[in-house]
């Protein structure tokens, strides 16, 4: 068992290793490497073009450190470990299930669906879970400490987008798995509901001023974004706007928070200041008990 669990692990190396390069030098339109540098390369030119806040620079502080964690988070954290470990924990869990006569946990069974309402349920569905599993994160003293690398940007911009801690990607990847499983989704691809959410959640951390009028009330949007990142919270609050790409839960639910559209409103938490600034630290940050000040 052990040995083919590690078979499996070193055959995610290999995997991942080739689908990276072929990412990379292959382009095509079913690439997510080059989709995610175009989407990047022209939010940046809206942002130039239409800046909401126009006393900021179009290279603003920490640019070059959220570019670099836009691809850490989505390439090289795979690379490096995440997606050899996962499949090896996807295999023990399916031999856990087997061991109770369970093949698979699918329980609504939507594959003769039309392709557009799987989209829409799987689009649906999965930013439900990250709504709630983003509210775990601002709750959660223990997880808290990770998210504030998110919470520590202080100029909003595209690619603040993907600067996270990569525990994060662990903590919401777990949390998905088992209910997005029991819906069995026929659809092999969801590339464009990928691309789709990237756009969103670039836009959404732009600097620009986008409220998309009544819908504003299904998508979230930089206004009402800009909030959740606001240093000052109602009293009392953990968070407001958790919204990932719909801010539907966020007004059923009654976090939905946006006093005015301040657009130079401060960002951060108390004491951001203080927080590291390089890559290396604010990853070891959580486990700096002792030397935190933020």
């Amino acid at each position: 068992m052990l040995k083919e669990y590690f078979k499996i692990f070193i055959d995610g190396y290999y995997g991942y290793w080739n689908y990276l390069t072929s990412e990379i030098f292959y382009p095509s339109w079913h690439n997510y490497f080059w989709w995610l540098v175009g989407i990047s390369v022209v939010v940046w030119g809206i942002e130039l073009l239409f800046p909401w806040r126009k006393n900021q620079a179009a290279i603003r502080e920490d640019f070059w450190l959220d570019g670099f964690y836009m691809f850490f988070n989505f390439f090289l954290f795979s690379l490096i470990v995440y997606n050899s470990v996962s499949n090896v924990a996807v295999e023990a869990f399916n031999d856990f299930l087997a061991l109770f006569g369970i093949q698979n946990l699918v329980a609504i069974q939507v594959g003769t669906w039309p392709a557009w309402a799987q989209f829409l349920l799987m689009f649906v569905v999965a930013d439900f879970i990250q709504w709630n599993v983003h509210r775990w994160l601002h709750k959660s003293p223990w997880l808290w400490e990770f998210h504030k690398v998110h919470h520590s940007v202080e100029q909003m911009g595209f690619a603040a987008h993907l600067r996270y801690h990569w525990m994060e990607t662990i903590v919401y990847k777990s949390v998905q798995y088992i209910p997005l499983a029991m819906i069995g989704f026929g659809l092999d691809d969801f590339f464009v509901l990928h691309i789709v959410t990237i756009i969103i959640g670039h836009l959404n951390h732009a600097n620009v001023k986008i409220t998309y009028g009544p819908l504003k009330y299904i998508l979230n949007n930089p206004v009402m974004h800009l909030w959740h990142h606001a240093k000052h919270l109602p009293e009392g609050s953990n968070g407001v706007n958790y919204g990932i790409s719909l801010s539907l839960w966020d007004y059923i639910f009654g976090t939905a928070y946006i006093p005015n559209e301040n657009e130079n409103e401060p960002l951060g938490f108390d004491h951001v200041e203080e927080f590291p600034k390089t890559f290396w630290q604010q990853i070891t940050y959580p486990w700096n008990r002792s030397k935190q000040k933020a």
